[in-house]
């Protein structure tokens, strides 16, 4: 590979691991961009929401070892505690939230909801790996949990928010289709290709820490798109970003205290790190593709409380690696 393509690969590697300062740098650009342009320009960006949807999610599953999800099985203890807490406590805590702050907004109350609903990501096993946590028990959360949240985030919403939210049960399925297993089988695909030709070692040093990256620019991408539609309206309303802080930061600052209440209580520390990271880590870029797909003009709204999760999900998941050894002890201590 020659010099620029070294070049841009380690440029897309640094703003991955800088997203907190990369999205809010997006969305200000988008709110500029939004505020300056015209109406034919703006609704032009619509055509680059499928692409930048695609970009976002395929990278994310060629490093997604599928092969994982029969093995989820050897914990299963540790698996269902995680997942309750990913569907049977956290999406109804943010409903209820959503119908407090945001009584007369069902889009952004939508916001809150889709971004609970998809548990896991790869920063789940990035960041239990930077705290030394269970990094199998991790890998195996991110498959059964995007699986799970993929197949129940129709019904959920139809649910949940039916009464006050235009659902399109099977658009939202065909959208969860086309942005989640679609993507799984291609990325899985081109996983065994890549692993032919440059084997497991060689993969894992070179090729997996690369795509990541490239999903980086669809996030970006649709970040700048969803913000750049909704800009006259918080021009408009610019208290409604402060409006959204409030219940995001309440969900995650419930979310950490759960989990990491349940880690302490039931497991050792490696287990319960994971479960910190599988159920407080949430897949925002598939709820974001899905909030821009299948809801229309509306669905600007919603993704807006989704840009903003990212920007609290990444600085509370790096502040609290340092917490660990505190909360749970320090490695040595309890595997």
């Amino acid at each position: 590979m020659g010099r620029r393509g070294m070049i841009m690969w380690n440029f897309l590697i640094k703003i991955n691991k800088r997203l907190v300062v990369a999205i809010p740098a997006m969305m200000a650009a988008g709110y500029l961009f939004g505020l300056w342009s015209g109406a034919n320009t703006i609704k032009g960006l619509k055509a680059f929401i499928v692409p930048f949807t695609f970009l976002m999610v395929y990278p994310m599953m060629v490093t997604l070892n599928i092969k994982s999800l029969a093995e989820g099985i050897k914990n299963v203890r540790l698996q269902l505690a995680t997942q309750c807490i990913n569907f049977a406590v956290v999406p109804f805590v943010a409903y209820g939230l959503g119908r407090i702050f945001f009584a007369d907004q069902p889009y952004l109350a939508l916001g809150l909801l889709l971004a609970s609903l998809l548990p896991t990501s790869g920063m789940t096993i990035s960041w239990t790996g930077f705290a030394k946590g269970n990094m199998a028990a991790a890998v195996n959360m991110t498959v059964i949990g995007l699986t799970l949240g993929s197949l129940a985030t129709p019904f959920y919403v139809q649910g949940l928010m039916g009464a006050t939210v235009e659902v399109d049960m099977v658009l939202v399925a065909k959208q969860i289709l086309f942005i989640v297993f679609l993507p799984m089988l291609l990325g899985y695909a081109t996983r065994q290709v890549f692993l032919k030709k440059y084997g497991q070692e060689e993969f894992k040093k070179t090729w997996a820490p690369r795509f990541p990256s490239l999903s980086t620019i669809g996030v970006l991408g649709i970040v700048f798109v969803a913000i750049a539609l909704k800009a006259k309206g918080i021009g408009e309303n610019p208290a409604v970003l402060g409006s959204i802080f409030t219940p995001l930061l309440l969900i995650y600052a419930f979310n950490f205290g759960l989990s990491t209440l349940v880690g302490r209580m039931f497991f050792k520390r490696g287990d319960a790190i994971a479960l910190v990271y599988g159920t407080v880590m949430r897949n925002l870029s598939i709820a974001l593709a899905i909030a821009v797909n299948a809801f229309g003009a509306k669905g600007a709204e919603t993704a807006l409380v989704i840009a903003l999760s990212y920007i609290i999900q990444v600085q509370s998941a790096a502040w609290y690696v340092k917490f660990t050894d505190r909360l749970f002890g320090p490695p040595a201590s309890g595997g």
